[in-house]
């Protein structure tokens, strides 16, 4: 029996989308904000070509604070509006509570710092400890992201750990009826 329109189906109903498709979505999510970035690092170069001026704000660190605040308001925003980022509505990913309802923006916010954390701090702090170069640190990184992806498959229901954590989980939409078109 499926639930009243309108009504989230619960928890149980929902299905967890493969490893493979979580990972695609993944590499195509950090395509997205590649392109992101490049935004304001050519509207910057430019400027400062143009003018000649340097600012104390063209730090490495800064430009890094500066990107986390970009993407964290563009995955909360996305996440507590709809569930999915552009990236996940292509694979047909949504994330939800673990009840299946949406996210609040708190709660949003709280897997966004996880995300971040899970995802990419043990292979930074590993690379900023061994004092790795640029290319190292990518290898590191992504040989991070390769083995917290695997312990997916440790974890209840094949979640991520930090959406067990934060009480959220990815369900598989395809069977899903697409949003109407406005």
């Amino acid at each position: 029996m499926s639930p009243p329109s309108g009504a989230a189906p619960s928890g149980a109903a929902l299905a967890t989308p493969s490893l493979p498709r979580r990972m695609t979505c993944f590499v195509y999510e950090a395509t997205l904000m590649f392109g992101i970035a490049l935004v304001p690092s050519v509207l910057g170069t430019v400027f400062f070509a143009q003018t000649g001026q340097s600012h104390p704000l063209q730090t490495e660190g800064v430009v890094r604070a500066f990107a986390l605040v970009v993407y964290g308001i563009y995955f909360v925003g996305c996440w507590s509006v709809r569930g999915q980022t552009l990236a996940m509505q292509t694979w047909r990913i949504r994330v939800v509570t673990a009840d299946g309802a949406r996210l609040s923006q708190a709660r949003a916010l709280a897997r966004y710092v996880a995300c971040c954390i899970a995802w990419f701090a043990p292979a930074m702090g590993a690379a900023a400890a061994l004092h790795l170069g640029p290319w190292p640190t990518l290898g590191a990184v992504v040989l991070g992201i390769a083995a917290y992806a695997l312990l997916a498959l440790t974890a209840p229901g094949r979640q991520f750990w930090h959406d067990i954590i934060c009480g959220t989980r990815l369900v598989d939409t395809r069977g899903e009826p697409a949003p109407a078109r406005r």
